[in-house]
């Protein structure tokens, strides 16, 4: 129930038609996915520079090696699993407008740490590591990458 509820949503405020008109610019041959989701396979502009993203319920990735057939009953990857996670806050930013945030938040996490998904709220939010991301300890911060701070007692 909750992915038709996320496709309805994203249905409405315009996301997937525009994921939609974002594939057929790029080329990409669209199929049905798991969840609800479209996949958009064999995308080719240059931009942006990911392997995958999403916009709406549209799943847009470089690659063509898809297993045939309908991937309606595929087991999801945890790539495809990080994008339905953004295809569910396009829904919840309003659609299109999450774009503006994404790029925002982006923007913040290559001021902290010199990437930009690594401390993107909306990239943590997906889990960083399903979409190929690897924390950043931010500039200011003296602990090397991937250690915690240890409390002091």
């Amino acid at each position: 129930m909750r992915y038709l509820v996320r496709a309805a949503v994203n249905l409405v405020n315009g996301s997937t038609a525009t994921g939609v008109l974002v594939a057929f610019a790029g080329r990409a041959r669209l199929r049905r996915g798991p969840d609800r989701l479209l996949i958009a396979a064999g995308y080719q502009l240059p931009v942006p520079p990911a392997p995958a993203f999403c916009v709406g319920n549209v799943v847009l990735i470089r690659t063509t090696d898809l297993p045939s057939g309908s991937l309606r009953h595929a087991r999801k990857s945890r790539l495809l699993s990080h994008e339905a996670r953004h295809a569910t806050q396009f829904a919840w930013c309003g659609g299109v407008l999450m774009i503006p945030l994404y790029l925002a938040a982006a923007g913040a996490s290559w001021v902290i740490c010199g990437d930009f998904g690594a401390w993107n709220v909306f990239e943590r939010l997906a889990g960083l590591a399903d979409g190929g991301y690897t924390p950043k300890q931010p500039r200011w911060s003296a602990a090397p990458a991937g250690q915690e701070a240890v409390e002091a007692r």
